[in-house]
């Protein structure tokens, strides 16, 4: 019972964890500062120089190497061993590859090397710079697993080999991620910080100026990397590097030719694939991987013809990982304890290791130099006595009476006396004698130059720097990765094609979008086309064409207006009723839509003109709803009993309103005569209206060749010139617009139109007719109209929209023609 010690238990799982979390920090996750390499590289690189196999030996069977590795340093798995010789042989993972394969290695695509018992492999010619002076008593040795043997603490690591090649590890409580640089701007930097110690990491940067990685690709911006080199902690972006090719038939090709570092290529392919698939990519026909070991990278992606390129690429850098984020974080051993540094720290402590290994090794050629001309003294005591001296040896009866009296007779040392006897005879010709001295004499002067060099720290750093040069003459290369000027993050609006659209929407709030070329222009007085699966009791109330990237300011019947974008709308085939527009806006209960316009930009030089039932108009500037979003802003006061009729832009001084009211009366006057008002308040006196009318619709007039067509709710309508309406001073009574009876019904909007337009007509229950205004009878101001549109009996036309009819006419062509 003496042996049991008594312990709690939570005591025993803080002293074991932290055990453990010690040694996988130490000895497992994290590299090194000096030499960048975690034991297992380190172990692997050590027993492959020991075996001899530098880069002009013959290869070797990877297995033996593994076996090599685990028998005598690394006593865990020889999957992990393998594992990581492998990577060191992958050109996409190591910038500057350590290990030179023979076999499959494995690829960008994920596939597996081969097994160890197939692939061959050696050091690379780069390694050796690593392990150069490793046999000078350059490092600390420490035993390995079993004590049997000794195994290095640290390589001497001729190259700043943490930066070099980076390093990935995910440690306990704490992990790095070191992005690979390249080498001729790292020894840039290690020779600006030897010139000039108080170099800041921000001055740094003008040598080290990023990551390289070995995939190449492109980082956006150099604010991660500041951050990460004067932190040592840093996000940085990188994207792949994408080419565009035009192609003779009118379609557009994709080119990537480079990705992101640690991205799988296949895996990558396949994404795409799978957003074509579940079409939140559209406009691609094709997709493969023309890759070659000669050519290089190259995938294709195939685009529609009149597909814009950009869109679809902006699309592919959103939801694959064509552009993705390199966290980095600069976390490594130092003096056995885990600490995050900056770039600057990280070259500091490179420049010290080299320091201290090459004042070692020059104690270690000076203490050997010593030694040598320390024998060579002997040596030239013995050669100008040398008669005497083989009397002595001749003399005495064995080896060791002869050192003896050498060393009594001419006060050898013991070293000196051994070498003597040692000494061939053909020591004594001349040539060899003047060979002693002259190399004494060498041995000498290069005493000197060691001693100078350990005096003098200068000399010192002066080596490290002639090491830099000469490691940039072999080894140094040009930049894979590109540092572009930042790009902003993809917005959503960078995904969205802009074109042509049509929006509706019913009385009871249903709201979509269609594309414009659903519709082909019919003749006037045809029947149309169905638009709308409408739900009992709703009818279409408005159409509106626009374009996806087009904002709609939505008024509603209490005088706010709310914020959507059209591509926000969803888009659903002609028959689909929609969604309901309070699920996109915030709108209030039985809070009612009354009207829509479009705008791209909040200008100072616009005024947005208001127009109510009751005949009041109001203009306020249009930047006063720049800060306008989905919860709304209050546009305009109305008093109980009004509503909103109708909301448009002003642009010009010219702009001229024309007003008109259900029962066939309108004005027109010049925008100026409706001073500019803030946003809460009621408006002035627009029309004065007759008994029991109500104003139905209005217009802004632009052009003096625009005509006024007015539509009336049992599907007459006409064309009248914008001149034959009187210019008058608002508020006035108006004048005769259209002549209303019980055939036409009353009057349901008004738009001014020219030839070159084309109308869609909506009706209650949804049908759709496209005829061009050039069609529609050009008749005076006082008649009834002739009819645009059958309706049935049940149904009331609603509203109208004007399209460009050559515009989309084109849009036909084109579609036609890629069919």
């Amino acid at each position: 019972m003496s042996n049991i010690n008594v312990r709690y238990i939570e005591e025993e799982m803080k002293q074991s964890y932290l055990d453990y979390s010690m040694s996988v920090i130490v000895s497992r996750a994290l590299p090194d500062v000096r030499d960048g390499l975690k034991p297992v590289h380190r172990r692997i690189l050590f027993a492959m120089s020991e075996m001899g196999m530098t880069h002009d030996k013959p290869f070797k069977k990877s297995a033996r190497i593994v076996g090599e590795v685990l028998g005598k340093y690394h006593p865990h798995g020889d999957s992990a061993v393998y594992n990581t010789m492998v990577r060191m042989a992958q050109d996409f993972n190591f910038r500057y590859q350590l290990i030179d394969g023979h076999g499959n290695f494995g690829s960008i695509d994920g596939d597996s090397a081969a097994a160890m018992r197939y692939t061959e492999a050696r050091m690379a010619k780069i390694t050796s710079e690593l392990l150069v002076d490793i046999d000078k008593n350059t490092i600390d040795y420490r035993k390995n697993f079993d004590d049997s043997l000794d195994e290095p603490q640290v390589l001497p690591a001729k190259l700043p080999n943490l930066l070099l090649n980076g390093a990935t590890g995910i440690a306990v409580g704490m992990a790095t991620n070191i992005p690979p640089h390249n080498l001729g701007e790292l020894l840039d930097g290690v020779l600006a910080l030897i010139e000039n110690k108080e170099i800041t990491p921000e001055e740094l940067m003008e040598y080290v100026t990023g990551p390289d990685f070995p995939t190449g690709g492109i980082i956006d911006g150099t604010k991660g990397i500041y951050e990460a080199y004067t932190t040592g902690r840093g996000r940085v972006r990188v994207r792949g590097k994408v080419d565009i090719e035009e192609l003779k038939n009118g379609k557009s090709n994709i080119i990537i030719t480079e990705i992101p570092f640690q991205v799988n290529k296949a895996r990558l392919i396949e994404k795409i694939a799978e957003l074509v698939k579940e079409k939140k990519i559209t406009g691609i026909t094709d997709l493969r991987d023309e890759s070659s070991a000669r050519e290089g990278m190259r995938i294709v992606v195939e685009l529609k013809r009149d597909e814009e390129p950009e869109i679809v690429l902006n699309k592919i850098y959103k939801y694959t990982e064509l552009q993705n984020t390199f966290g980095i974080i600069l976390l490594a051993l130092v003096d056995n304890m885990p600490k995050v540094l900056n770039l600057k720290e990280i070259l500091s402590h490179y420049i010290n290791h080299r320091f201290d290994v090459i004042t070692r090794r020059t104690k270690y050629d000076l203490e050997k130099s010593e030694n040598r001309a320390h024998i060579l003294e002997g040596f030239r005591v013995a050669l100008e006595n040398i008669d005497r001296i083989i009397e002595i040896i001749r003399g005495s009866k064995d080896g060791n009476t002869a050192r003896e009296h050498l060393i009594e007779k001419y006060s050898f040392s013991d070293i000196q006396a051994r070498s003597i006897l040692d000494m061939k005879l053909q020591r004594l010709t001349g040539l060899e004698r003047e060979k002693v001295e002259n190399e004494y004499t060498a041995l000498m002067e290069h005493i000197k130059e060691l001693k100078d060099i350990l005096s003098n720290d200068q000399r010192v750093y002066d080596i490290i720097k002639e090491d830099c040069e000469e490691l940039k003459e072999k080894y140094s290369d040009e930049r894979r990765t590109q540092i572009e000027e930042e790009r902003l993050d993809i917005n959503i609006e960078d995904l969205i094609k802009d074109e042509k659209v049509i929006v509706t929407l019913t009385n009871k709030g249903y709201v979509k979008r269609m594309n414009l070329d659903k519709y082909k222009a019919q003749k006037r007085g045809g029947k149309g086309v169905s638009t709308q699966n409408t739900v009992e009791g709703d009818f279409l109330e408005n159409m509106y064409t626009a374009s996806n990237l087009d904002t709609l300011m939505i008024f509603t019947d209490t005088g706010k207006v709310y914020n959507l974008k059209v591509y926000e709308i969803p888009e659903f085939s002609k028959q689909s009723r929609g969604k309901l527009i309070a699920n996109l806006i915030n709108l209030q209960e039985n809070e009612k839509v009354k009207s829509i316009i479009k705008t791209r930009e909040f200008s100072d030089t616009q005024d947005l003109l208001f127009v109510t039932k009751e005949g009041l108009v109001k203009k306020t500037v249009l930047s006063e709803f720049k800060n306008l979003n989905r919860s709304g802003l209050r546009a305009i006061k109305l008093k109980d009993g009004d509503d909103l009729i109708f909301v448009g832009l002003v642009e010009s001084p010219n702009d001229q309103v024309f007003i008109a009211t259900k029962n066939g009366y309108s004005i027109k006057f010049p925008h100026e005569n409706a001073r500019n008002m803030g946003r809460a308040t009621i408006g002035v006196r627009g029309i004065n209206l007759r008994k029991d009318d109500d104003v139905v619709s209005a217009v802004i007039i632009k052009r003096d060749d625009t005509t006024i067509l007015t539509v009336t709710e049992n599907g007459y309508g006409k064309r009248t010139r914008e001149d034959e309406y009187p210019l008058q001073s608002r508020s006035g009574k108006g004048v005769i617009n259209l002549r209303c009876n019980e055939k036409t019904g009353v009057v349901v909007e008004v738009t001014s139109v020219t030839e070159e337009e084309e109308l869609m007509a909506i009706t209650s229950n949804g049908i759709v007719i496209r005829t061009p205004a050039d069609t529609i009878s050009l008749i005076g101001r006082a008649t009834q109209g002739v009819r645009i549109m059958r309706v049935e009996e049940d149904e009331k036309l609603v509203s109208i929209v004007k399209v460009m009819k050559n515009i989309e006419e084109k849009i036909l062509e084109e579609e036609e023609k890629s069919e």
